[in-house]
């Protein structure tokens, strides 16, 4: 068992590793998106403001300004950690008529001064208090999405695409012929594109992270457990979606499908803090999102076990169902017609 295995995991890296191009777009293309953001935002001045608020923000003229965003915490000490990372403008608290600013923050300088205009005329003036904290860029931010999405379209693709290609091409058919069983096979398509995964992805970062210098307070051990459960959720979703196919158009459409919405909800390229509450809520069903959640933990928040344990844990619920319903429905030969 464990020969052919071994095998067939063999064979499967020496076709990456032989398929150049795939290789080198698989090296390049996040490389170019963390440059090219690191020019592109390097002196990025947003003209929106985020203000955190604790309390009634109706009672006060400043929530009929335009251009500002106002999201509102239960927790007053979340939103001082928030402003302590820059993800907030200013916090205020309009029943205790006090506010936070961040002192090396360039538009809580202005959010500030906007304030401060708007209840010059009250009768109990707001209270300052100034906090320190080390500015997160929005390529600090960013760089984990750009790498989770590379990892997404390296694992859908480098697994289901290629798996119908060998069911179309007669591959599997022939491999079927073979002792080789289903599970062997499955396992080492699997181990075979996490290692390729993981091994790309960390290299990527850790060179990016020696030319940029990230904000990173956590732990890097616990973003190669995010990254590597992360990868096997993607790539035993992926074997479930090319469990029985052997059309490449129906599942490369299927896999756009699968593909396109993760990207665009799974806060890869943007927050979404202050989104309606059913986009936030679909968000959590796509692994995507679990290991942003949790990279962007661990990196920005120096987050641990604890704090991340539920992605952890979801990651690796979801990977345990796909893989039984993509083994549970695998075929050599795809759809009986």
């Amino acid at each position: 068992m464990f020969k052919r295995f071994f095998a067939v995991l063999v064979a499967r890296n020496l076709e990456f590793f032989r398929d150049r191009s795939a290789l080198g777009w698989n090296l390049a293309f996040p490389i170019l998106l963390v440059v090219g953001f690191a020019f592109i935002f390097k002196n990025d001045n947003p003209t929106l403001f985020k203000i955190g608020y604790v309390g009634d923000l109706q009672q006060h003229s400043i929530s009929q300004y335009k251009h500002l965003e106002f999201i509102e915490y239960q927790d007053q000490s979340v939103a001082i950690e928030k402003l302590r990372q820059h993800k907030l403008d200013l916090l205020v608290s309009f029943d205790a008529k006090q506010y936070w600013v961040n002192s090396s923050s360039a538009n809580g300088y202005i959010a500030e001064k906007l304030l401060l205009s708007e209840t010059a005329q009250a009768t109990a003036p707001f209270v300052k208090e100034a906090i320190e904290g080390q500015e997160i860029r929005y390529l600090d931010w960013v760089v984990p999405g750009i790498l989770a999405m590379n990892m997404m379209f390296s694992c859908l693709y480098g697994v289901g695409y290629v798996i119908v290609r060998y069911r179309k091409n007669a591959v599997l058919k022939r491999l079927s012929a073979t002792p080789l069983k289903p599970v062997e096979f499955l396992a080492a398509q699997i181990v075979s594109r996490l290692l390729i995964v993981v091994a790309l992805t960390s290299a990527i970062f850790v060179a990016c992270h020696l030319i940029f210098d990230f904000y990173l307070i956590g732990s890097m051990l616990w973003l190669l457990v995010l990254c590597v459960l992360g990868a096997f959720s993607l790539i035993s979703l992926s074997l479930l979606i090319a469990c029985r196919s052997e059309s490449e158009e129906f599942t490369g459409g299927i896999l756009n499908l699968v593909s396109w919405p993760m990207m665009m909800l799974s806060g890869v390229w943007f927050s979404l803090e202050g989104s309606p509450a059913f986009v936030q809520a679909i968000s959590q069903v796509f692994p995507l999102t679990q290991m942003l959640i949790g990279a962007r933990a661990v990196m920005l928040e120096g987050a641990g076990f604890v704090e991340i344990a539920p992605q952890l844990f979801i990651l690796i619920g979801q990977s345990v169902v796909f893989l039984l319903l993509g083994a549970l429905f695998f075929s050599w030969k795809g759809q009986t017609r």
